[in-house]
This record gives C-alpha cells, sequence and structure tokens, in this order.
C-alpha cells in the first residue's frame, strides 16, 4: 500500500493505541495466573495478535467482552507444539522462556524480518537453566523443552533486554531459586516495564543495578485486573508531528510512565518545541527549532521520531546509540540516511555509534518504509513539512504496532 501525505499544519488531540510492550507483558502474566485476569483498555496492532496466539497456544482460555476488554483465564497447559510469533521479537524473546517452563517440547517459528534478527543469546541462559534448547545457527526456529529448574546463568543483553524480560517473567515459577548476571543490558526501562508487572501480578523481581537478578522461586501469579497505558512510542510520533507541523495533544499517557520513550519530550524540549505536560495528556507544540544532542541508546525506537524532529531543526542534531538499530525491522540507522536523502536531508553515519542530520527544506519524493512501521510513521511526519507530497511505499506495515496512524494522522489536518 502507497500512502501519498501532502505538506501542511496539523493541529487537534488523539489517544494513541496501547503500549504493546506492556499489552505482551500483561498476556504472559495472566497465562501465568491460574485465575481470570481483566485486562483493559486492550488494542490489537499485529505484535498483540502474536502473543495472543501465545498464550492461547501455551493454555490460556480468552474472551473479549469488548472492543478494548480481555478476559484471560490463565493456566500453563500447552495446547500444541507450535509457537508462531509472526514479525514480533519481544513475543519470541518473551515467550521461548515461559515455553521452556512445560515439560512438552515446543517449537517457536516467525516469518519475514525476524528470522534475520539474533536469537543465539537465548540459547545457552536455558541450557544452564535446566532446559533443552536448539535454534537454527543462533536464528529461529527454535525448539525448546523444559522444564526449568532455575539455578544460576549467565545473559548477554548486548543486543536486546527482550529475552531477559522472557526470563524475569518465566522463573517466578522454576522450582529453584535463580540468580541471573547480566552482561550489558540496554533498554533498561524495559526491565522496569518487566518488573512493575510482574509486582502487579504479586511476583517478586530483585536486581542489583540491571547486572544481577535474583528471582525467587515456586513463586504464584495472582489474577488481577490491568489497565494498560496508552503507548509512548506512538505518542512520541504524534509529538514529532506537533512539534514540527502544528500542535497535538496526546491524551492517555503521562510523564511517570515506565516506558522508555517518555524521553522524546526530553528531546522536544532540547530542539526547542513548546511541551506541555498535563497529569493525563502530553501537547507538544512548533515553535523555532535548533539542532539538540540526544542519547537513544536506552529507547532506541525513537530514532525514527528523532529523526523527523531533526530533519524540521535548523543546524546539525546528534542522535547517540546508532548501534542499537543494525536488528531491528530493518537497519534502521542505514534506512533512516537512505530515505531521508531522498528528501533531501544529510545523514551522516560515519562517526561509531552516532548518527548526525542536518535540519533543512524538505523536497518531495517517493520513500521506502523497508517494512518497518516506524520508519513509515517517521517519513509521514517529515512529509507534513515538505515543500510538496511525500509518497511512502510499503505504509501497511504500520499493522505491526500502530493499525490507525494514517487515520488518525488525517484526522490531525493532514
Amino acid at each position: 500500500m502507497n500512502i501519498t501525505i501532502p505538506p501542511g499544519a496539523v493541529a487537534g488531540a488523539l489517544t494513541p493505541p496501547c503500549s504493546k510492550s506492556y499489552a505482551q507483558r500483561a498476556l504472559a502474566a495472566a497465562l501465568l495466573a491460574e485465575e481470570r485476569t481483566v485486562l483493559h483498555n486492550v488494542e490489537y496492532c499485529d505484535d498483540t495478535r502474536s502473543a495472543l496466539r501465545c498464550i492461547e497456544t501455551l493454555g490460556a482460555e480468552t474472551q473479549a467482552i469488548d472492543e478494548h476488554t480481555l478476559i484471560v483465564r490463565g493456566g500453563l497447559r500447552p495446547r500444541g507444539g507450535l509457537l508462531h510469533t509472526g514479525e514480533s521479537g519481544l513475543a519470541t524473546r518473551l515467550f521461548t522462556p515461559i515455553a521452556a517452563l512445560c515439560g512438552t517440547p515446543v517449537r517457536i517459528e516467525g516469518e519475514k524480518s525476524l528470522l534475520s534478527r539474533p536469537m543465539e543469546m537465548i540459547i545457552g541462559p536455558l541450557r544452564q537453566l535446566g532446559a533443552r534448547a536448539e535454534s537454527r545457527n543462533g536464528f529461529l526456529p527454535i525448539e525448546v523443552c523444559g522444564p526449568l529448574r532455575g539455578g544460576t546463568a549467565e545473559v548477554d543483553a548486548s543486543v536486546s533486554s527482550q529475552f531477559v524480560t522472557g526470563l524475569l517473567l518465566a522463573l517466578p515459577l522454576a522450582g529453584e531459586d535463580t540468580t541471573l548476571h547480566i552482561r550489558k543490558a540496554v533498554s533498561v526501562p524495559y526491565l522496569d516495564m518487566t518488573i512493575d508487572t510482574a509486582a502487579r501480578f504479586g511476583v517478586e523481581i530483585c536486581h542489583n543495578d540491571y547486572r544481577e537478578f535474583y528471582i525467587p522461586g515456586n513463586q504464584r501469579y495472582r489474577a488481577t485486573d490491568f489497565a494498560i497505558e496508552g503507548d509512548w512510542s506512538a505518542a512520541a510520533m504524534l509529538l514529532a508531528a506537533g512539534a514540527t507541523a502544528g500542535e497535538v495533544t496526546v491524551r492517555n499517557v503521562s510523564m511517570l510512565s515506565k516506558q522508555a520513550d517518555t524521553a522524546i519530550c526530553e528531546a522536544l524540549v532540547h530542539a526547542g518545541a513548546a511541551v506541555i505536560d498535563e497529569p493525563h495528556s502530553i501537547t507538544a507544540a512548533r515553535r523555532p527549532l535548533r539542532g539538540f544532542e540526544f542519547d537513544a541508546t536506552h529507547c532506541p525506537d525513537l530514532f525514527p521520531a528523532l529523526a523527523a524532529l531533526a530533519a524540521a531543526a535548523d543546524g546539525v542534531s546528534v542522535i547517540r546509540g546508532t548501534s542499537r538499530l543494525e536488528h531491528k525491522e530493518c537497519d534502521r540507522a542505514a534506512a533512516i540516511r537512505e530515505e531521508y536523502g531522498k528528501l533531501g536531508i544529510e545523514i551522516d553515519l560515519s562517526e561509531e555509534d552516532t548518527m548526525r542530520i542536518r535540519g533543512g527544506e524538505i523536497r518531495p519524493a517517493t520513500v521506502d518504509s523497508h517494512g518497518d512501521h516506524r520508519m513509515a510513521m517517521s517519513l509521514a511526519v517529515a512529509a507534513l513539512r515538505a515543500s510538496g507530497p511525500v509518497t511512502v511505499t510499503g505504509a501497511e506495515c504500520v499493522a505491526k504496532s500502530y493499525p490507525g496512524f494514517f487515520d488518525d494522522l488525517q484526522k490531525l489536518g493532514a
């Protein structure tokens, strides 16, 4: 699907979809609770649907009460030996350790870009903790057979913290206490989200500065009512649109959230945008924008939104953390440089772990999403201040996280 975005101002208020990161964690915890959990504010992007399929395969019974309310009756009783996680890296790395709790073999498969994303960090720790685990040379498919017994394991978290999240949610049900020694943890705010989700289901996880985690075994997940907050990754795109092309208010988000992408507000302020923080909403409004510096190492999903912001700013913006972008839905740093180059924006990746973006006039062009939902949204936001229409090819990929993105952009006047 191709979408053409004309230049123009935006204005209005929107509620983004729920956080798919919280939604997938909550679905996993609800599976592990033996009783009836009620999840509120659920919305079904592709990644959330993948997680829902996983919990149903692993034994959960689900019932939609209305469009945004889901009842999950938990219990880890696999109905089959195949988990298909779609294109969701989180679902893969989250549900593999949970599947390894089971005493029967489970095969984890995915599709598209997920087949080239590294999974080798999963195998060794699962074996150290008592499960059998095999992969295809460090990539999907993976086969596991438990049960996990607990104990001690070394985990390389330098590529992604998602597997740590899976271990943290699975190991409270192991028969022994567990100590995880973590090497080079990245995206640590996402680990805070995991600990927060577990706590809301009555499970204790302790850590020492994210370098060592202690998880008591033989714990019990308690069913609960869980309201899933708005997605800050989606909010970041909408706020970038407001900061560069008008004024946008994003509802059902709070700066008190543990989501990593609340950091977009820091970048907006550094760039000179007006940011209004209210208890249940954030507003970003355009002001003269200047080049800014920002470290996105622990919030790499912000890079595409930051690229749109930097392209609209006078001068050069310096964004650090590009090493985190190679194994996303595409090589996201290279894709940003290539597609923004078509729009006339100069991007330099010659310095290690650093992206330099020189803001300037955005020219009309046809650009490619690279099958990456965040790239498609970023290019659409950048198009708002172009000198002519911009066409984004492969725009349907936004369904991975924000199926209604282009409809919402139109509601803002784009």
